[in-house]
């Protein structure tokens, strides 16, 4: 991922209002953020550990999700998940729900769609092998790093395409 600035990640959310955009607090250590080893840039809020933030370079803009975490039950620690983004498996509380409000009208009538990913948005630096998970390694797979890349960019994307459904079934 390119680097970007504060002003294009907080003009790039499409599923929060601009005061909400403007508020939000930006990933701890952000000015030394490692781009060359993300395909998104995903974080959980410091202030607010109940919300996370995604923003994604698609078809040439940058496209910023605001999430929540799910309020359900949380999962037993000794049962593991797989991430639906980067199919990194994980323990317990390493993968969880996180549900973003559509874009458009149909977020503001409080419709939203839901992912299992990496609790801490991570996806990019366990499939490049940069952080481990509690169960120290990733499957062994035939894809290389650079097929794994582009499936992860793939399924974070089709969740970007379904938040992004709400302001498009709005116009139909």
């Amino acid at each position: 991922m390119e680097p970007i600035g504060e002003k294009e990640i907080r003009a790039a959310f499409v599923n929060c209002s601009k005061g909400e955009a403007r508020r939000l607090t930006l990933p701890a250590g952000f000015p030394e953020t490692p781009w060359s080893d993300l395909d998104f840039l995903g974080w959980r809020d410091p202030k607010a550990p109940d919300r996370g933030y995604i923003v994604t370079e698609r078809d040439g803009e940058y496209v910023g999700i605001a999430l929540r975490a799910s309020t359900g039950a949380r999962k037993s620690l000794l049962k593991s998940s797989i991430c639906s983004v980067c199919v990194t498996p994980q323990s317990g509380s390493g993968i969880t729900l996180l549900v973003a409000p559509l874009s458009g009208p149909a977020g503001r009538q409080g419709n939203s769609v839901g992912i299992y990913i990496c609790a801490d948005l991570a996806c990019s630096l366990y499939v490049r092998g940069k952080k481990t998970t509690a169960l120290a390694r990733r499957f062994e797979e035939s894809l290389t790093l650079e097929e794994q890349n582009a499936r992860t960019v793939a399924n974070l994307h089709g969740f970007v395409d379904k938040v992004l459904e709400g302001s498009k079934t709005a116009t139909a």
